[in-house]
């Protein structure tokens, strides 16, 4: 404070000013760097206090935009060291002071970063011009396609830089840029931008009396030991692509372009993308990190010291590497962005608190564990740059002497070092424990002794009398082929079990796979299911890895082999639908869900593969929930439904945007799409066809397209039509997104695949049968621009509404009926749709009252079948008892159907396997009707039947009459 008062009159006047004299009290006492740079930079005191930090750091930065890049080397080291001065002054007070939280300190120091980069290479770059190394496209931006880029990783990378950090960059260069062709280094381009990469680390880390920029640290570049400090992309893209390991993954996750060619840097991380973001679930990648985390704990000993002294205990403690440190912080949330990041694009931010705040709304992380992390991480983060303030020093380690653990607790503003150190601690121990949730249950990988001495699979013995023993306490029948299978997994027979590390994963969950797969009613087959899944698997180490880190879906994959071998083969021909179980949350909203994931899908075919994934996991998700009693027939029907039509939302405008760059639009012109059946009920089982009819309009006077190749304007909807069916039906490695039917369109088969508006309204005018219109009762309108969807509402209400004769109605409804009991015959006692009081009665009475009394006061259609019946009950048109026992029959054949379909397909002998029938009867008993098993539950389904027939006879009519 004396030499500060002793400059002149302004820094006497200052010192009297409220909250300056404590300021820098506190930086005197505390820091020795900080009280000399007060000294030295009185400006930037007098600046901050008259206008905030925010001014004062802004003004300091627009001092080096004032430096021409052209300037002499000596001049540009000058600026850049005095903004880092003042810089760090500025960010130092405001964070002391309470003024800037962490986001604003560390955001300040970054872009502090940044700035003196951008000028460093700005000036290389023009000093090579000069001296005709290389010709700039334009000398007064040097960095327009330079053809080199300065990447920043880590804190840098993710604008949190620490207050004494280094800056971590990765520097490459595209050696076929204009730049180098038409300058003397045109021969030695790796040779010119290696030296480029020495002089950028000289002018910024090199001590004079200024000061210094930064430390700079290029040893995150690819295989840092034999490669140039600045790297070629081309080799960059190769070593990615073939050498890259899991921690540079991790590593790129907060990569970002700051300096020189930007543009370049953006590609080559969109060209690495398919590298950091893999599609497919990497809960490989935890075991890798957390061995990688283990190793740097061994060298670097960060363990708490192991004393009941708290302050003893922390003596030494690295803030950073340290038990419980930052750095464990860093790697659970990089962690779980590797995992679940190539399917969620929403995760791939670089914030850790943002990144933390994004696993809590993705459902991977607990709100509570993220207030905790935060909580710690903010108090690290504080503890690592109060001990940096001291001197400027990059350290990461609390001091070791009481009296300079005292000066530190003194500084971060407690009243002495003992409760300094019961924070400390306490927020440590948090960290460990949410680190652990996360990595410490993952199994070591060691060898095949692992499987332990009752299950052992070593040796040729073809009858091992322990194995044996303990398999059939298991409940298995046929212990010797159980065996041989999993000796032959274990010695890699199976594709998927080639590699050694994949035997080692497997060589620990051999024990655990069998004792879960011994739960269900039929343990052989269930593990003979499980094989069959093993042989189709492309690889193995992913699904291993998957089954480790989440023991309860290795639990609901064996319900799902144990009772549904429909299920079962899915999952054997489509191994990826694996990956849907991991959702934890019945419901989702699955548009957000796409259009999270529309981030990497830059064609209309990665578009069409995005959809078509999500669906088809999504699907086997609900089929699976269903088995397991947690979603009824009704749930899952309204979610089917409702994955169907995001699956529409999303991908019919990708299909008409890249149709219409080939054939044009047609002015003015559109088409609405139109869910009918299970669909249009939103009741969609497993299986279930997505029936859809196609409505377009256009103005009268428009009769072709414009742009592209022309068509006329009926062929033109035909053809989109087309394109769009084609779109949704498209095999993929996960089967075809959906099975359709358009049968239901006006005139079925023998009609165009898209009908025009006026077209529909004439034909239901004029033509169109009964059963046709009942069909339109569960009609809707889903897809298509607002207004021609309300037009086409008015249209299906209007033929819905068309008059005709009561007994007429009902006679042509019995008629259909009746042809298709004789077309369409029940395939066994369990085909609940086709049987006489089965699904189609219910549905045809619906439909048919509907239609009789579409015209009556108040009438409101209802496509869902109960939501019709409860209707037809509260206006009087059938009474409210056989309105309930028709909604309640409903819902059990429904649930019958689904569960059938989803577990033995279609059944026509009486008998089912045991396994199947106990989630049938449980999910039976759930929609009302209680059996002891499928005998008992036949029986009542045969009584309920007979009831639904003659409430059918009685509105609808009987046979033969």
């Amino acid at each position: 404070m004396e030499r500060f008062q002793d400059v002149g009159e302004t820094e006497a006047r200052l010192l009297k000013r409220p909250g300056v004299l404590p300021m820098l009290r506190c930086l005197g006492g505390n820091s020795p760097y900080l009280a000399a740079l007060a000294a030295r930079e009185r400006d930037v005191i007098c600046r901050l206090t008259a206008e905030g930090p925010a001014v004062a750091f802004a003004h300091s930065l627009s001092s080096l935009n004032q430096v021409p890049s052209s300037a002499r080397r000596p001049d540009v080291a000058a600026a850049l060291r005095r903004a880092k001065r003042c810089g760090a002054l500025i960010a130092a007070i405001a964070d002391i002071g309470g003024i800037w939280p962490l986001e604003n300190l560390t955001g300040a120091l970054s872009e502090l970063a940044e700035a003196t980069l951008k000028l460093a290479i700005r000036h290389l770059l023009c000093s090579a011009h000069d001296t005709g190394e290389i010709r700039l496209q334009d000398s007064k931006r040097p960095d327009l396609n330079c053809g080199f880029v300065a990447l920043a990783m880590g804190k840098l990378g993710a604008a949190e830089l620490n207050y004494s950090s280094d800056v971590d960059l990765v520097l490459l260069y595209d050696s076929t840029a204009a730049v180098y062709s038409g300058g003397r280094a045109a021969d030695r381009v790796g040779s010119f931008t290696s030296r480029v990469a020495r002089d950028l680390v000289t002018l910024m880390e090199a001590r004079d009396a200024n000061g210094y920029v930064f430390r700079t640290d290029l040893r995150l570049r690819p295989d840092p030991a034999a490669t140039p400090p600045a790297v070629s992309l081309h080799a960059a893209l190769i070593y990615y692509e073939t050498m890259g390991q899991n921690w540079e993954r991790a590593a790129m996750i907060k990569a970002r372009p700051i300096a020189g060619d930007i543009p370049l840097g953006h590609r080559f991380l969109g060209a690495i993308r398919p590298f950091v973001w893999r599609r497919g679930l990497d809960f490989a990648a935890v075991a890798d990190i957390h061995a990688m985390k283990r190793r740097i704990d061994a060298a670097k000993k960060t363990a708490l010291a192991g004393t009941d002294d708290p302050v003893a205990r922390i003596a030494g403690h690295d803030v950073k590497l340290g038990e419980g440190g930052i750095r464990e912080i860093e790697f659970l949330v990089q962690t779980l962005q590797i995992v679940w990041g190539g399917r969620d694009p929403t995760l791939r931010v670089k914030p850790t608190l943002l990144a933390l705040v994004r696993l809590v709304e993705t459902s991977h992380l607990a709100e509570a564990a993220r207030c905790q992390l935060e909580e710690a991480y903010r108090f690290l983060r504080r503890v690592e740059h109060r001990i940096q303030m001291v001197n400027d020093h990059q350290i990461h380690k609390l001091p070791e002497a009481a009296h300079e653990m005292i000066q530190i607790a003194r500084f971060m503003g407690y009243p002495d070092a003992g409760a300094f150190a019961l924070d400390f601690l306490r927020h440590v121990s948090i960290v460990r424990s949410n680190y652990r949730a996360v990595f410490e249950h993952v199994p070591d990988l060691p060898g095949i002794e692992a499987v332990g001495p009752e299950l052992d699979f070593r040796g040729d013995d073809l009858q091992p009398a322990g194995t044996i023993t303990a398999l059939n306490g298991l409940g298995y029948q046929d212990p010797k082929r159980i065996i041989l299978t999993i000796r032959q997994w274990l010695a890699g027979r199976v594709r998927a079990l080639r590699s050694s590390r994949a035997q080692e994963i497997m060589t620990t969950m051999v024990s655990s796979i069998l004792v879960t797969l011994a739960r269900q009613p039929n343990p052989d087959e269930a593990f003979t299911r499980f094989d069959r899944f093993m042989s189709a698997l492309p690889a193995g180490i992913q699904p291993m890895s998957l089954f480790q880190r989440n023991p309860i879906l290795l639990d609901r994959i064996a319900a799902v082999l144990g009772a549904a071998p429909m299920l079962s083969e899915h999952l054997a021909r489509h191994p990826t639908a694996l990956e849907g179980l991991l959702a934890t949350q019945d419901k989702v909203d699955v548009r957000r869900m796409l259009r999270s994931q529309m981030a990497d899908a830059a064609t209309l075919e990665d578009v069409i593969q995005v959809v078509r994934r999500t669906v088809k996991e999504r699907d086997f998700f609900l089929s699976v929930a269903t088995l397991e009693g947690r979603l009824d027939a009704d749930a899952s029907g309204r979610q089917r439904t409702a994955l169907a039509e995001a699956a529409l939302s999303f991908l019919l405008p990708h299909v008409l945007a890249d149709f219409a760059s080939r054939f044009g639009r047609v002015p003015g012109g559109a088409f609405a799409v139109v869910t009918m059946g299970k669909a249009g009920g939103r009741e969609m089982m497993a299986g279930s066809d997505l029936d859809l009819m196609f409505v377009y309009d256009h103005p009268a006077d428009v009769s072709e397209s414009c742009g592209g190749r022309s068509l006329p304007t009926s062929q033109w909807f035909v053809r989109a039509v087309q394109a769009c069916i084609a779109a949704l039906t498209a095999p993929g490695p996960e089967g075809k997104m959906f099975e359709l039917d358009t049968r239901l369109r006006p005139s079925g088969n023998k009609g165009p695949i898209a009908v025009s508006l006026e077209g529909f309204k004439h034909y239901h005018k004029w033509d169109s049968w009964t059963w046709e219109r009942m069909a339109l009762t569960r009609a809707r309108v889903v897809a298509g621009p607002a207004a021609l969807r309300l037009r086409v509402d008015q249209a299906i209400e209007i033929a819905i509404r068309r008059q005709q004769d009561p007994s007429q109605i009902r006679i042509n409804a019995k008629t259909m009926r009746e042809r298709m009991a004789r077309e369409l015959r029940p395939h066994g006692p369990w085909d609940v749709k086709l049987r006489a009081g089965g699904l189609i009665d219910i549905e045809f009475i619906a439909q048919t009252l509907q239609l009789i009394h579409a015209n009556d006061a108040g009438f409101r259609r209802r496509q869902t079948t109960h939501l019709a019946l409860k209707l037809l009950a509260e206006v009087g048109v059938i009474s409210r008892s056989d309105a309930n026992l028709l909604i309640n029959a409903g819902r059990l054949w429904r649930t019958i159907q689904g569960m059938l379909r989803m577990t033995v397909g279609r059944v026509e002998a009486t008998v089912l396997p045991h396994a199947s029938t106990l989630p049938l009867l449980r999910a039976a008993a759930k929609a009302g009707v209680a059996a002891v098993d499928a005998d008992h539950l036949l029986e009542k389904s045969a009584k309920i039947a007979e009831h639904v027939r003659m409430i059918y006879e009685r509105h609808v009519g009987k046979s033969g009459q």
